[in-house]
């Protein structure tokens, strides 16, 4: 039986977006690990990073993970770099279903390119680097994550349709799964 739904994938890959509304639709709760995060330290994730270090923010992340999955009938939805940990996956499949929401290096250089609240892209962006610059360096941290994205029960992509149409064609594919997974 399904009980928990985990959303992974790159940072502007949709998240929280669709989490949230598909959350809404299924009457369950939704939580974004991140914003939770942001929440307990009063800090966004970049002034955590910036002051505290990345391995400080792993550390609290893993530890948010564990006390947001004891509830039950929800939808978090994962930082980007969650499933860096090998105890945060296992954690994760022992526990939910993992649905990995794949963009592609286009579509998430076109939402994130004047955006200077992500840490691992601020420098990126106000150095004014060429879209090209850019993108290559998305595509190498996709390739890096890519081992870890892909362990995912279930990937999903996301593409540049209105999100309207993305949202009710992963509600119809999240109700598949939930229905499958509940009959056995």
């Amino acid at each position: 039986m399904i009980e928990r739904i985990y959303l992974t994938g790159f940072m502007t890959s949709g998240k929280s977006t669709l989490g949230s509304i598909i959350a809404n639709c299924l009457g369950w709760d939704f939580f974004d690990l991140d914003n939770e995060i942001c929440n307990d330290e009063n800090k966004t994730v970049t002034e955590i990073f910036e002051t505290k270090g990345e391995k400080y923010f792993r550390e609290i992340e893993s530890q948010k993970l564990k006390s947001l999955s004891h509830h039950k009938n929800v939808i978090l939805s994962l930082g980007g770099g969650t499933l860096i940990s090998d105890e945060n996956v296992k954690f994760i499949k022992t526990n939910g279903h993992l649905v990995y929401l794949r963009v592609s290096p286009e579509i998430i250089y076109t939402r994130i390119k004047k955006k200077t609240d992500r840490p691992l892209f601020k420098e990126f962006v106000l150095a004014e680097n060429s879209k090209q610059d850019f993108i290559n360096k998305i595509t190498s941290m996709l390739r890096d994550r890519e081992p870890y994205y892909s362990q995912a029960d279930l990937i999903f992509d996301v593409d540049n349709s209105p999100i309207g149409k993305t949202v009710d064609r992963f509600a119809k594919i999240i109700n598949r799964v939930i229905c499958e997974k509940n009959k056995n």
